[in-house]
């Protein structure tokens, strides 16, 4: 217990690097207190095939978040916080439950900001048996060092590569940085978990899958993201191109986000993918890039399992 809270004490999880004291009430830019909070805790099925699969993706929504981006469809949950505060022994015990309900694997979703919470609850829950593996679901502006906390806990990470532009990484994130930090994350997560792991029912067991939300009117940052991936990564890891952008009801006075994303901007976003030989890359059509998969938040913990 002591060994956690130690990290919370001058918080620099993030780059951020608030040095908030989260073990004295105090609360930083992600507005995470000293205990782990979560939102909801259920099996998943709207990621990646490879992480969804038949059962379901064990996803652990954790509340606050590092980014808080002005247009994130979690807005209740990453920015308002809601949720209710748990115990790592109640966190663990929520990963093994998930398994025991068929889960694929353990999905972290927004989880930096309780890394070291999650990081003992891994620990235990692997000691009473927790075998599927864990996905580290996040916004891609992760410092080097809390990654290097987690090497030997996560066996995937889906990052984000939101922008490519400072504008707005600064506008939209308030993270004039998060283009090179999201880069050097990224080379870390692939670093530790190498080229991807897949089991005999393509269910992937390690690896990145980096995902980029196309956003509207930033179809230049869309095709130098999907240049770097490439470039540097070649089939090493997976791309995931995604057109689900949806407005949300607070976004009005933002009108460059408040609308949808051109699909003929998507359909020259693929193409481009297809151009460069690109074979490791998740897209949608039809419905699933017309639909806004949201779950719906309560403001307390729900177990809907």
């Amino acid at each position: 217990m002591s060994g956690y809270l130690e990290k919370l004490r001058s918080c620099g999880l993030c780059p951020r690097k608030c040095g908030t004291d989260r073990t004295a009430g105090e609360r930083g830019f992600c507005g995470a207190g000293a205990n782990a909070r979560i939102a909801r805790a259920a099996l998943h099925f709207w990621e990646e095939p490879c992480i969804s699969g038949e059962k379901g993706s064990g996803a652990v929504f954790f509340s606050g978040c590092t980014m808080r981006c002005i247009f994130c469809q979690n807005y209740e949950v990453s920015t308002n916080n809601l949720g209710t505060d748990i115990t790592v022994p109640e966190l663990a015990e929520t990963f093994l439950e998930l398994e025991r309900q068929g889960a694929e694997n353990i999905n972290l979703v927004t989880p930096t900001q309780y890394a070291p919470q999650i990081i003992s609850a891994l620990g235990e829950a692997r000691q009473s048996g927790l075998s599927v593996p864990a996905v580290y679901n996040t916004g891609g502006y992760e410092s080097e060092d809390t990654l290097g906390l987690l090497e030997g806990y996560i066996d995937i990470y889906m990052p984000d590569l939101k922008y490519w532009s400072v504008r707005p990484a600064l506008s939209y994130s308030s993270a004039p940085d998060y283009t090179e930090t999201a880069r050097r994350a990224i080379d870390a997560m692939y670093e530790q978990t190498g080229e991807p792991v897949f089991d005999e029912r393509g269910m992937m067991k390690r690896g990145v899958i980096v995902r980029h939300m196309m956003l509207p009117g930033m179809l230049a940052d869309t095709i130098h993201i999907i240049d770097h991936i490439h470039k540097r990564f070649g089939d090493r890891v997976y791309f995931s191109l995604m057109s689900q952008y949806t407005p949300v009801r607070h976004i009005e006075k933002y009108p460059g986000l408040n609308r949808r994303v051109d699909q003929k901007y998507y359909r020259f976003a693929v193409e481009h993918c297809m151009e460069l030989g690109m074979n490791n890359v998740f897209i949608q059509e039809g419905e699933s890039a017309e639909e806004s998969f949201i779950p719906e938040f309560s403001g307390t913990y729900e177990r809907t399992l």
